[in-house]
This record gives structure tokens, sequence and C-alpha cells, in this order.
């Protein structure tokens, strides 16, 4: 019985497969090397800062971060801008507000902007929804190590681009080999020197996609590095605590087995 539940299941996974190659395929992602990946892993505050600089001036003519709190750029762990620059780039952009029956300026406690386009979609979730490791080898230890692949499935979208276009139905779509299907209609949004970084990291399309899938990994998982250690704090407690009951019970037992040996 066992034996033909496990050819059943074999050969359900295997059909499913094919049928995904049929349909194009889940595309392919690469694997990047972030900071933040691994039990021991963190955010690089100069990366998200970069990454913050790629996201306003090339992305948010599009997308939005509307689950993003605009004053969680100054947490520790994250971008940890200086507080009155967070204001002044909350400043930069306005919110309809209900009371003033006006538009103002953004606070720093305010959110940021949605999508501006309906086709869009908002980049909040994104590296957390679009893991990039499926199946059976992105559980466990390998997404430990290797983290969701969310992150990388951004940076393989945005570097994936072949170059060739195709119209249908009076819309054009790109090749992307990371793309599910391997075409997107969204066109190649980074090229080299797009953005000039105040810190003089190099601009090519490849850097900025790191940095703004960095970045973009942060906005979804901001309190990663917390979680991180308070679960390493709570593994060494665990492992000290069964050390412990482990010679407590030693200790308890071992008049119990000396008297039975001497009888």
């Amino acid at each position: 019985m066992l034996k033909k539940l496990a050819i059943s299941a074999v050969a359900a996974l295997t059909l499913s497969a094919g049928g995904a190659m049929a349909a194009g395929g889940a595309g392919h992602i690469e694997d990047v090397a972030f900071s933040f990946e691994g039990p021991f892993g963190k955010f690089d505050q100069m990366q998200l800062q970069r990454g913050l600089q790629v996201y306003t001036e090339v992305c948010s003519a599009c997308h939005g971060l509307k689950y993003v709190p605009i004053r969680t750029l100054a947490d520790d762990g994250g971008p940890h801008l200086p507080e009155d620059q967070v204001r002044a780039y909350a400043a930069q952009m306005e919110i309809f507000d209900p009371e003033l029956d006006d538009f103002r300026p953004r606070k720093a406690a305010d959110f940021f902007p949605e999508s501006g386009l309906e086709t869009a979609p908002d980049l909040s979730l994104m590296a957390k929804a679009r893991a990039g490791f499926h199946g059976p080898q992105g559980t466990g230890i390998n997404q430990l190590v290797k983290g969701m692949g969310g992150a990388e499935y951004i940076y393989s979208i945005l570097t994936g681009y072949t170059g060739k276009e195709k119209e249908q139905a009076g819309t054009t779509f790109y090749e992307n080999t990371a793309f599910p299907g391997g075409w997107i209609s969204m066109a190649p949004p980074l090229e080299d020197d797009a953005v000039e970084y105040a810190d003089g990291h190099s601009t090519t399309a490849h850097h900025m996609a790191e940095d703004v899938s960095a970045f973009l990994m942060w906005t979804a998982e901001p309190k990663m590095m917390d979680r991180q250690h308070a679960g390493f704090v709570a593994v060494l407690f665990l492992t000290i605590l069964s050390v412990l009951l482990y010679l407590t019970n030693k200790r308890l037992w071992a008049p119990v087995k000396r008297a039975a040996k001497e009888s």
C-alpha cells in the first residue's frame, strides 16, 4: 500500500512539473548572496539607503509601498535615516487629507503612496509573496541559508530581460527569463547609470537591482533582524536548559541506579 502511494505521489509531481514546463515554467531565479541571509545575517544600512533611492527615482513612478510607514526609514536595522531627513523625504509626497478636504505634504507618520497605475502591483509585500525558491529545495536548511527567495525573485526579474519584444492584443511584451511564462508587460526599468549614488557605489543595472531588491525585502520584513536575534537567544536558552535537565536527571537517578546494581 505504501509503495503504491509513493508511486502515485511521484507520478503526480512529475505530471505537475511537466504541466508547468508546458505553460512556460516558473522562470530562472538567480541565487544572490544578500547580507541578510542566514541565521546571523543582517541588512546592510548603506545598501538599503541606495535601494530607497532607486525605488524613489525609478520604481515609485508606477509602484507604491502603501503598507510601509515613512517613519520606519529612521528605524535601527533599516535605512536608519536621520529624522529630519525622513520628514523632508515625506514632505516631497502629497496625500489627500479628508479633514482639510485638500492635499497636503505627507508627514513621517503617514504611509508611502499607493501604486500610480492599476496594473502596477504594490511592492510592500512583493519580496515576501514572490518566493524565489519553491518546492522541497526551498524549505528547511536550504531556506534558512538562502532566505525566502523573494529578493532573488525581484533581482532576477529586473535583470532577466533578453531584449526581445512582441506585441499581442495591442500590448507590448518583453522576454524575461525569470517571469513565469517568459514574457512580461513591464518594460525594462533599469539601465546603467540610471541613478547617481552619493557614496560612489557602482550604478550598473545589476548593482541597482541588488540594492532595490534588498530594500524591498526590508519593506516586507522590517523586523527580520529582531526575530532572528530573538530566535538565537531562544535556541541558546533551550540548549542550556536541556543540558541542565540532563545533568539533573542523572543526579536524581544516580542513587537509584547504584542501589539497583548493588542489589
